[in-house]
């Protein structure tokens, strides 16, 4: 299975790179266009700031065509966070695909900022990207914006506050976790993206 992983700037690719090569398919990380659109599955990872992530793509002309894809498209962590409409983080506006503007965490007493490390995670509509999970899988976070719940999402977390941890809006499917860094739930989800019909 040909797989894109679009270069989006500032992402640990490697990680991702081997949990994908693990599960059969044949990750490219490119920021070309036509291997992007061409590709079976895409991925769009995303380590750093919204800001400077959204520049990136605006200067690789991709934004338009990310929009566009018709294939399953994930979204991990940023590159989750770069499918909503804006963030508050540098006032960004993003990829406008899913509805809703990302927040940054409080932090409060136990609350730290970033949530770093593992939580689980609450399954609140059925999807086939959830297939085979437990019914409240651990998955590992780093980050300090959450995105809102809302008619997309798939799955919740709580760390101070819900947050959607999950979401789908038709092809687009986007992770706050890292798949590739949790361990056998991590897998199962990579799995069941490039299973996807």
């Amino acid at each position: 299975m040909t797989l894109a992983i679009i270069d989006s700037g500032g992402a640990n690719i490697g990680s991702v790179m081997h949990a994908l090569k693990r599960l059969g398919a044949e990750p490219v990380f490119t920021a070309d266009a036509g291997v992007i659109r061409t590709a079976e599955r895409v991925l769009l990872p995303g380590v750093g700031a919204a800001g400077a992530a959204m520049s990136r793509l605006r200067e690789l002309g991709l934004v338009e065509c990310i929009r566009d894809l018709t294939q399953p498209v994930l979204g991990i962590c940023l590159g989750m966070q770069l499918l909503f409409e804006k963030s508050k983080e540098d006032d960004t506006q993003c990829l406008g695909i899913i509805p809703g503007t990302l927040q940054k965490l409080k932090p409060s007493e136990g609350i730290r900022v970033p949530h770093m490390g593992w939580n689980t995670t609450t399954a609140i509509s059925a999807d086939p990207l959830l297939a085979g999970l437990p019914e409240e899988p651990w998955f590992y976070f780093v980050h300090s914006y959450f995105a809102p719940i809302g008619a997309s999402t798939l799955a919740t977390c709580l760390h101070g506050e819900s947050f959607a941890a999950i979401v789908r809006q038709g092809n687009f499917f986007g992770a706050q976790f890292h798949p590739e860094r949790s361990a056998r739930n991590g897998a199962r989800l990579l799995a069941n993206f490039l299973e996807l019909q």
